[in-house]
């Protein structure tokens, strides 16, 4: 089984807000339906990282990449995130938990950039 993906957010108050991370995790659960994918928000609202941590694991997720869904690698990406994994992680024995950088900077945010400018 490929490493299950858990893309983590800051969270909001607003629905539509937290929404918008479900839609990101359909398009990836479509690129790559053999694993599972879940979602995750740090405050404001459910699922917490370590539940979304949990039903991977109840998925049978030996391996999980917490990605988080940042721009930059900022405290939150870089400190507050590793620890929340880390303290989820040790609910789950044999289970491994790595963290991948936020999405920025990259190429293709800068392509997304100007196909936005130009539509």
């Amino acid at each position: 089984m490929k490493p299950a993906i858990v893309l983590v957010d800051h969270g909001s108050r607003r629905d539509e807000a937290n929404q918008s991370l479900e839609r990101v995790a359909a398009w990836v659960r479509e690129g790559s339906p053999e694993r599972p994918v879940h979602v995750a928000h740090m405050e404001l609202a459910p699922p917490s990282l370590a539940d979304a941590i949990a039903a991977c694991v109840a998925e049978g997720a030996r391996e999980i990449v917490v990605v988080p869904y940042f721009l930059a690698p900022g405290s939150h990406s870089t400190r507050d995130i590793p620890q929340m994994a880390r303290d989820a992680a040790a609910e789950h024995s044999g289970v491994s938990v790595r963290i991948a950088s936020p999405l920025g900077p990259d190429p293709t945010l800068a392509r997304l950039v100007l196909e936005r400018a130009d539509s």
